[in-house]
């Protein structure tokens, strides 16, 4: 699919997104819970029989995740491509945006190259951004393609509902919603900076509960990643994830201040003829009027192709 019309979906179901935050994980959790007991009831027949695994678990998961798992306009099974048939396709207003492989239990999908690689080929071949390995218990989801990547490097999560506490195991799942799938690759690079910063902070000597009680939410401070912002808001500080969350001043508190201060600090860290081009960009940018909306649409462009995470506190 042509990025313009994933861009387009996103706005689409982009409201629907922001109001399935925190009430979306427990009923997650909840479908992760009667997957495992099936699991725990039944594991032999999982074990070899596939299409148990698909109709009794994956179904049970999908559900849980607001797919109409018998709704055609939603998911269509045994999706063919050039490559064969996928087990399912995810759709999205009229738009492929994921496909799913199912194995049975008895398949250790996380060691074995082969049923990835097949997936992958399934997106490849239709250009299908997503796709998604499971065989019941086990859940990856992969970035179909990148440039100088290998596929191990395109794993964006990883879920074994076996082994991992419901709750998280319930917020990794949540990325294969049908309301953030569109946001997969951004809110993974979310989780993994939170857990690398929260390790990083142990191994400093802080102590779990500090932290914990840390990221508890402060009222009276609204950080808000810059891609869920309108672009009309007057931000008082900006942030932006480089191995752990660095603060950065606003030289005023617009969107285009926000702009100044990101360009700022990417050319302070660039060499040679990108940081002469960033410096330019950052010396032309100061001495022009920019619109808020249109310095907000340059942020959100340069923190998708840049691959950053900004944030501001309003």
């Amino acid at each position: 699919m042509a990025e313009s019309n994933l861009d387009a979906l996103s706005s689409t179901h982009e409201l629907t997104r922001l109001e399935t935050r925190s009430s979306d994980i427990g009923p997650i959790a909840e479908g992760i819970m009667k997957v495992l007991k099936k699991i725990n009831a039944h594991r032999k027949l999982y074990e070899t029989n596939e299409e148990a695994v698909k109709q009794h678990l994956i179904g049970e998961v999908m559900r849980t995740l607001g797919w109409e798992w018998d709704n055609p306009e939603e998911v269509r099974p045994e999706s063919r491509t050039e490559e064969g048939r996928a087990d399912y396709a995810l759709i999205l207003g009229g738009e492929i945006v994921a496909y799913v492989e199912a194995k049975n239990l008895g398949v250790n999908i996380e060691k074995r190259e082969e049923p990835l690689r097949q997936l992958a080929k399934y997106c490849f071949n239709t250009g299908v951004r997503y796709g998604i390995l499971t065989n019941g218990a086990v859940w990856i989801g992969v970035k179909a393609f990148e440039v100088g990547s290998s596929l191990r490097e395109r794993i964006l999560v990883k879920v074994n509902l076996l082994n991992e506490p419901p709750m998280k195991a319930a917020l990794k799942l949540s990325l294969f919603s049908k309301s953030r799938i569109l946001e997969m690759e951004r809110i993974s690079s979310l989780l993994k900076a939170l857990e690398l910063s929260f390790m990083g902070l142990v191994k400093e000597g802080y102590p779990r509960e500090a932290l914990f009680e840390y990221l508890k939410v402060d009222r009276g401070k609204r950080i808000v990643p810059i891609h869920l912002l309108e672009g009309h808001e007057n931000p008082k500080v900006a942030y932006v994830y480089d191995n752990g969350w660095k603060l950065l001043p606003l030289p005023e508190r617009t969107m285009k201040g926000v702009l100044l201060a990101v360009l700022l600090y990417m050319g302070q860290k660039a060499f040679g003829d990108e940081k002469r081009e960033i410096m330019a960009a950052y010396e032309q940018l100061k001495r022009i009027p920019l619109e808020q909306r249109k310095a907000h649409e340059i942020l959100v462009r340069l923190e998708e192709e840049k691959k950053l995470n900004i944030s501001v506190e309003l």
